[in-house]
């Protein structure tokens, strides 16, 4: 599940799913990307996120944490492969500076692999805000983002890795096992289902050479004005690709609301409530 939820990687070479991508990058910035803000913030605070501190973003997204980082002074970098989500981060983190001039210049958005974020100082702390724990394979995709990114940060940075909390506390984890069921690769495959195990992140700390410093949970509810707004926003996370590929875009959009029935208030609003855990973990 990324930037929140983890974004799907597609399962077969050269499948491509049928979605305008500038549209669900949009609804990832406007509707999604919001529901992890105190997960954001509570590392933020617990860190003391504040002017001294040179922070590399990984899976940055649209560049919403980046921008609260940045809001408490922090000099920020974020990176991804989503061109799409990354165009609206540089809206937020690097405006026109004849229309909007900045007070810092150390702000950056980098398009492609962590490498390619070195800079001269080393960073004092790295963020994963994708959360792992719920796709069999996700844990080794972080642990080859934390190959390229630990380098990069210096002697007792933190490393801030965070994942899905127990199935029973997030009632988002049955909507996507829902969901997306009717393109799920074999057992056992990259992108599979898999539950979360209260030992993945320190797992993926030690395999990077990591010294585990402490961890939290947080109450992340993602709660939406209507159900469509509800769909929009989970299908942005990308999870639903390859289920859309299988299927077609009106079948994934049924079965997803039909899976978010059970959390629609008389209202019309749907909520879920769901944890989050997160690990921060210590260069040695």
């Amino acid at each position: 599940m990324t930037p929140t939820l983890v974004r799907q990687h597609l399962p077969r070479t050269g499948a491509v799913p049928r979605v305008a991508p500038r549209a669900r990058a949009r609804d990832w910035s406007e509707i999604q990307e919001r529901m992890l803000v105190p997960l954001y913030e509570a590392v933020h605070e617990r860190l003391d996120v504040g002017p001294t501190t040179r922070l590399l973003g990984l899976g940055c997204g649209s560049g919403l944490a980046l921008l609260l980082a940045a809001s408490r002074g922090a000099a920020v970098t974020g990176v991804d492969t989503c061109a799409d989500r990354l165009a609206l981060a540089r809206e937020r983190l690097l405006p026109d500076e004849q229309r909007a001039p900045r007070a810092r210049g150390d702000h950056r958005i980098v398009h492609g692999p962590p490498a390619q974020a070195a800079r001269t100082d080393a960073y004092t702390v790295v963020t994963a805000f994708e959360p792992i724990g719920c796709l069999a394979g996700d844990a080794e995709r972080l642990g080859d983002l934390l190959a390229e990114a630990v380098p990069l940060a210096g002697r007792g940075a933190a490393v801030v890795l965070t994942g899905w909390g127990p199935p029973e506390r997030c009632a988002t984890a049955s909507v996507l096992r829902v969901a997306t069921e009717p393109a799920e690769p074999p057992r056992g495959g990259t992108g599979a289902w898999r539950p979360p195990d209260r030992d993945d992140l320190e797992r993926v700390a030690a395999r990077a050479g990591l010294r585990p410093d402490g961890s939290g949970r947080v109450a992340c509810p993602f709660g939406y004005a209507d159900a469509d707004s509800a769909v929009r926003g989970l299908k942005s996370t990308g999870l639903f690709d390859p289920a859309v590929t299988a299927t077609d875009q009106a079948q994934v959009d049924k079965e997803l609301a039909e899976a978010l029935h059970p959390y629609r208030r008389q209202d019309g609003t749907v909520w879920m409530p769901n944890v989050f855990r997160y690990l921060v973990a210590r260069v040695p």
